[in-house]
């Protein structure tokens, strides 16, 4: 008579091991900035080639005071507008890779901040990111311009410069501007008029191109001569034809 079978005991298996908290917080963490990077490479060949709808300030400025803009391309904007811009917000535009290293050890030596953010900085804060003083913002510039820089030319990074700075309340883009100040399109800008323009900048909401205080005209008459600089020593060269 055979012997009955001894019942066979399940083998033990390892117990999954528990995921601590400060895991389970840097893992989300880490997902977190994943998905953010991914996001940002996914906008910026976006817009490579499609022109944004709007920016987070313009569409907070669209809620409080309301917005005019006209996309405009760089070959209807006056060259000398673009040069103008250039000679008085960052001059080594076409030398710099997005972040222009002398600069922001001037500024530092000097205790400020003025002076240290490039044209490509700025596009990258007025298209995706908000203004005002946050050093999240000025870390988050501060990786995404050197990804705009590999991503864009410098011609579009100046072209997306152009349409998306505020020139005035409720004021974006050189055509806008253009229309707004003296009547024209952003094609027949002159000089003078280029130079005003781009003197008012750096604070649109307290200076006029159309009624320039003497500090603005001699912040323009600065500008003049830059852009024509610029044109001569070939700093130019990267944004026009």
């Amino acid at each position: 008579m055979a012997k009955p079978k001894k019942p066979v005991k399940p083998k033990k298996t390892a117990a999954t091991p528990r995921i601590g908290p400060v895991r389970r917080i840097m893992r989300g963490l880490s997902r977190g900035i994943l998905a953010i990077a991914g996001l940002a490479v996914i906008l910026t060949v976006l817009y490579a080639v499609v022109n944004p709808p709007t920016t987070p300030y313009m569409f907070g400025e669209a809620r409080r005071v309301g917005v005019t803009q006209e996309w405009v391309a760089m070959d209807e904007i006056a060259p000398v507008m673009a040069r103008s811009a250039v000679a008085a917000e960052d001059a080594n535009f076409c030398l710099h890779w997005g972040l222009d290293v002398k600069a922001i050890r001037a500024a530092m030596d000097d205790g400020s901040s003025r002076g240290a953010s490039t044209i490509s900085q700025q596009v990258v804060k007025n298209v995706y990111l908000w203004h005002g003083r946050s050093w999240l913002r000025k870390a988050m510039e501060a990786v995404w311009t050197p990804l705009t820089e590999a991503v864009w030319t410098k011609r579009r990074i100046l072209e997306l410069y152009l349409n998306v700075a505020e020139f005035d309340e409720g004021i974006f883009g050189v055509q806008a501007a253009a229309q707004h100040y003296f009547g024209v399109d952003a094609s027949a800008l002159n000089p003078t008029q280029a130079a005003r323009l781009a003197a008012i900048l750096p604070a649109p909401k307290s200076r006029s191109a159309a009624q320039p205080s003497d500090q603005t005209r001699r912040r323009a008459a600065r500008i003049l001569d830059g852009a024509a600089t610029i044109a001569a020593d070939g700093r130019a060269s990267c944004f026009e034809d």
